[in-house]
């Protein structure tokens, strides 16, 4: 009697698993450097499925051909197009010695019995593919990688092999070298996979991890990068544990600029205060931060959801007031209180008598406006008046106003490009604000913060599809 060797797929999901405090209040200088902030060692992000353990329970079912009993010499039927295969006596009793070997985990016997019947002259070529099984199944088992990955290349090259079963077998032998630490070596059988086509991301996710645990995290950034890429392409979600993995070796390499962007995406895919804490310490942590931009510091902190406490919403509150943008005072102390910061405890007194001055300031700013634009000769002046234009409504008046203050002469020019890409945004025009944001230059901090809500208007576009 004889019976059909099997394939078993092995069912392995390979992953990974991967705050920071905001600064006194009103420091420009986040407490400590971005390295430390972002920069996590393997013992941070673990292995959760890919374990020795694991992998090496399934060696049984890693077996490219596992024959329940073979016939001393009868036929092996295995495809349609080889129904006649047959093994000669020598050659079949020799397996059937292995695979009984096999059966008890006498694994070197086994494998010299494999030997042995490799050793037989004049053998066929089926004779040769079914040895070549059994070599899969008893190195596998015994966790002989070497050999085990050796027999699977001559399975894989055989047409006798059916496409399905060879992306099984590639994926047991990218395992296995990965299981035992051989991390070349994964890589090479992964990379031979993909570049074959192969499209399984469990291959992908060996080959990415072998990358990062040879330190060689320029190589496990670009196949990471890319898989994510792709996936977002294709209107799905990345995995936090990729967006994690990718993050610790651009922190590795000390790629600041593409570290925000991914922290940017894990802050869009999975809002936790963390991600984008990470994001504004990257921003903020320029040391020629210029002293007039510390209310744009704080609308940073505030749409990050790192302000706190009513003594920060306050404060802003009356920067806002400072800066003559009553209206945008308002809204910053209506989301205190929105949020339940404001108007609960002993300061709730002094809040409410912040915002009825807020509130009344508003009703006086609008009422004045139009006298107070005509009488603006300075470009900081119109640059105020058209932004409290684009708060009150008048997003299309107000930007013209302020594109004017920009071509008289404002203090600072990048500043001021700052401030009228927050207001093309607020009117709702994000390709301008982006444009706008994209054209701010120098060293104080204004482009920085600019490139800050580039990343945020372009997360929103991510985050709707």
């Amino acid at each position: 009697m004889t019976r059909q060797a099997h394939i078993m797929r092995p069912a392995v999901s390979p992953s990974v698993r991967g705050g920071l405090n905001d600064g006194p209040r009103g420091s420009i200088v986040m407490p400590w450097p971005i390295n430390r902030a972002m920069t996590r060692s393997w013992k941070d992000i673990q292995l959760k499925n890919i374990t020795s353990k694991s992998l090496f329970q399934l060696r049984g079912r890693l077996l490219a051909g596992v024959m329940m009993a073979l016939p001393l010499a009868g036929v092996l039927p295995v495809h349609g197009a080889y129904a006649a295969d047959q093994l000669g006596e020598k050659v079949g009793a020799a397996l059937q010695k292995a695979q009984t070997e096999l059966a008890v985990k006498k694994y070197p016997q086994a494998m010299a019995d494999v030997d042995a019947a490799d050793a037989v002259t004049g053998k066929s070529e089926y004779e040769s593919y079914t040895i070549a099984q059994m070599r899969a199944a008893v190195a596998a088992q015994s966790g002989n990688v070497p050999a085990a990955i050796s027999a699977y290349d001559t399975l894989i090259a055989s047409p006798r092999t059916p496409a399905a079963t060879r992306e099984q077998m590639a994926l047991a032998e990218g395992s296995m070298a990965f299981t035992a630490k051989d991390y070349p070596t994964a890589i090479t059988v992964t990379e031979k996979y993909i570049k074959a086509g192969g499209k399984n991301p469990q291959m992908l996710t060996i080959l990415i991890q072998a990358y990062y645990l040879q330190h060689d995290y320029a190589n496990a950034a670009r196949v990471q990068q890319a898989q994510i890429d792709a996936t977002i392409k294709a209107g799905g979600k990345p995995t936090e544990n990729q967006l994690q993995l990718l993050a610790a070796c651009q922190a590795q390499l000390k790629d600041n600029a593409a570290l925000t962007k991914t922290y940017v995406l894990l802050a869009t895919y999975y809002p936790k205060p963390d991600y984008w804490a990470q994001v504004v310490h990257s921003v903020l942590s320029n040391p020629n931060m210029a002293p007039g931009l510390r209310l744009d510091i704080d609308r940073v902190r505030l749409e990050s959801g790192l302000v706190k406490t009513s003594a920060e919403y306050m404060d802003i509150t009356e920067l806002a007031m400072q800066a003559g943008l009553p209206q945008l005072a308002l809204d910053i102390i209506n989301q205190g209180y929105s949020t339940g910061v404001l108007g609960h405890d002993a300061s709730a007194p002094r809040e409410e008598k912040l915002k009825a001055l807020v509130t009344q300031s508003v009703a006086d700013r609008k009422a004045g406006l139009d006298a107070a634009a005509a009488q603006a000769t300075t470009g900081n002046a119109m640059l105020t008046a058209g932004y409290n234009y684009v708060l009150f409504g008048q997003g299309d008046k107000g930007i013209a106003l302020m594109q004017q203050g920009i071509a008289k002469g404002p203090s600072d020019v990048n500043i001021a490009r700052l401030h009228l890409g927050l207001a093309q945004a607020a009117a709702g025009q994000k390709d301008a604000a982006i444009a706008t944001f994209n054209s701010v230059e120098g060293t104080n901090g204004a482009r920085d913060i600019a490139q800050f809500w580039v990343l945020k208007l372009n997360s929103a576009a991510v985050a709707a599809h």
